[in-house]
């Protein structure tokens, strides 16, 4: 019930000012180019250096399997399918658990975090806009934002640890 009184009380708040609906739905829809060309000024800065790809887009590939297996396994409706609510740009009809935008945000951001302290606070920061504009422009529950930002959080530190456990092996072997 929570759930549903904070994305209400966020997606009032839409259609009301034109100029914050439009950064919005930029942020919404756009945002993912910054973070691609993110990634790629890293890789190409570090001379596509494989523990940091390895590092960047483990992360990325872990979570959009979890996205493509719990939307088989798990179907949330939208909430614009069961409820009247301010919509702001069409949606896909499909779950609304997990938000892709979201886990992938945050899996790019907490990995990158991992090497980049202070890029990896920024992106921490767009990625939590990023969710904040799903519910705003009404395509997400606020528990589809949290779920998705700690899968995608997990995924980056999990990947993380795989990937430093198998340095290890490797010296260890060595």
């Amino acid at each position: 019930m929570m759930d549903l009184k904070l994305f209400k009380m966020i997606n009032r708040l839409s259609g009301h000012w034109s100029p914050i609906d439009r950064i919005m739905i930029f942020i919404s829809n756009r945002i993912r180019f910054a973070y691609l060309l993110i990634i790629l000024y890293l890789l190409i800065k570090n001379r596509f250096n494989k523990i940091i790809a390895g590092n960047i887009i483990g992360p990325i590939l872990t979570s959009l399997v979890a996205h493509f297996f719990i939307k088989l396994f798990f179907k949330r409706p939208r909430p614009f399918i069961k409820r009247r609510v301010g919509i702001l740009i069409p949606s896909k009809m499909d779950s609304s658990f997990p938000s892709k935008h979201t886990i992938l945000a945050f899996a790019a951001s907490s990995s990158i975090m991992m090497f980049r302290r202070k890029l990896g606070t920024v992106m921490m920061g767009m990625s939590a806009l990023t969710g904040f504009s799903r519910v705003w422009v009404g395509h997400h529950y606020p528990s589809d934002i949290l779920g998705s930002a700690v899968l995608g959080s997990l995924a980056g530190v999990m990947t993380r640890n795989i990937s430093l456990s198998n340095d290890e092996d490797k010296q260890s072997a060595d």
